[in-house]
């Protein structure tokens, strides 16, 4: 990865960012239920950008999409982000009810230093996403730089994401930059043993995750049902399990390249089973060779999980995507959650630089009350998958220097 642009580069550019009308891209596109929010995470990760901009003496402009609307959607207004967006500032958001404009240029014009205007949706304008030059040239008319703080939008060449970075000066948010920096800790200059643990149902879905991890760790452990797939493609019996029979040539050709780049593949070992995927069924563990045919494998066995504790053990950094089991399901969860535990628990310890993402992902460590020992979790989505295939990003991209 190469060296990217910071809020420090920004204010050497600039001479200062006091009084200057820095356009902030932050990623507000957050779940609600009758005009409340109901997960701020995203609102959180982005006020430390904003609140360190508007503490220098900026005029800050607050840019998200918000959903999928095609044009202007009263539906999708942003308007009932600015309260939350101001109660985690801890200072007043003013609302514009478009994202450019003669009035919105007004309003940022009219900003006082350390003020904070949030704009409306920037998908209301079909040039957002077609990174149209000519709104690109339009947002970038109302400031004098941009910081781009979403991450989590930066595999896509939008005009708030990648367009405006080719012209105004730019920088990446703390946001982004804790993600880039946490991102390159982890895969391009890791501390090694490297271990990769991707979990998950399919394959399929991630073919390009494990083509580009197998070049670039020392081991990767496949769990979930994605590691029926590579079982069956062994001569495993997999019973009942959830398994992608047509990848099998392509799992073993998986199992192939990373022998040849010295990657060592870990499956499971043994398995709870169950006749179906459902909570309090009658479950049974077993060796990953004797798997009844009329049972489906729906978590990691206590001998795996042994043996994937003391391979972390011998570990200095594990990047994560996926659970190891069905986790929605009690007691399917105790796999991911004891791996978890582990890789938390050398991580507090100092000797583990741990590193997830992917929404399951999220959600799996959540439950296991692991996530906040992680070194980091993002919380992108489709921009990590898209990172752990070894993607260019065009967000991440237009802000190298």
């Amino acid at each position: 990865m190469a060296g990217f642009k910071t809020i420090a580069d920004l204010e050497a550019a600039l001479g200062g960012l006091a009084g200057r009308a820095i356009l902030v891209r932050s990623d507000l596109n957050v779940p609600m239920a009758d005009g409340k929010v109901t997960d701020a995470t995203r609102i959180h990760a982005t006020a430390h950008t904003i609140r360190h901009l508007a503490e220098a003496g900026a005029r800050v402009v607050v840019m998200s999409h918000f959903g999928r609307p095609k044009g202007r959607d009263e539906s999708q207004t942003l308007a009932g982000i600015a309260a939350p967006l101001a109660a985690a500032l801890g200072r007043a958001v003013g609302f514009a009810s478009d994202c450019i404009g003669p009035a919105t240029a007004a309003q940022i014009a009219g900003l006082a230093q350390g003020g904070v205007l949030l704009l409306e949706n920037l998908r209301f304008h079909a040039g957002e996403e077609k990174n149209d030059p000519a709104f690109v040239a339009a947002l970038a008319a109302m400031a004098d730089g941009y910081v781009n703080d979403a991450f989590s939008t930066a595999h896509r060449a939008h005009a708030s994401t990648e367009g405006l970075a080719h012209v105004l000066p730019s920088a990446a948010g703390l946001s982004m930059q804790a993600e880039l920096e946490a991102l390159n800790r982890a895969l391009a200059n890791p501390a090694r043993p490297v271990a990769a643990v991707v979990g998950g149902a399919k394959v399929s879905s991630k073919l390009d995750v494990l083509g580009n991890l197998v070049g670039r760790v020392d081991m990767l452990v496949i769990g979930g049902g994605m590691a029926n797939t590579f079982l069956h493609a062994q001569g495993v019996q997999v019973g009942k399990s959830l398994c992608e029979r047509d990848l099998a040539d392509t799992a073993r050709a998986i199992l192939a390249k990373a022998k040849a780049a010295g990657c060592e593949i870990v499956l499971p070992m043994d398995a709870v089973v169950a006749a179906t995927l459902s909570a309090g069924i009658a479950v049974t563990t077993v060796a990953i060779n004797a798997v009844p045919a009329d049972q489906m494998i729906l978590d990691v066995g206590p001998g795996t999980i042994a043996e994937l504790e003391r391979r972390f053990a011998a570990c200095r950094t594990i990047l994560w995507n996926g659970p190891l089991g069905a986790f929605e399901f009690t007691p399917f969860d105790a796999g991911t959650n004891a791996a978890a535990r582990a890789a938390a628990r050398l991580t507090a310890a100092g000797t583990l630089l741990s590193v997830a993402g992917g929404g399951d992902t999220v959600a799996a460590l959540n439950h296991a009350g692991a996530a906040e020992a992680f070194s980091y979790v993002s919380t992108a989505g489709g921009a990590f998958l898209e990172w752990l295939e070894g993607k260019t990003l065009p967000g991440v991209k237009a802000l190298e220097h």
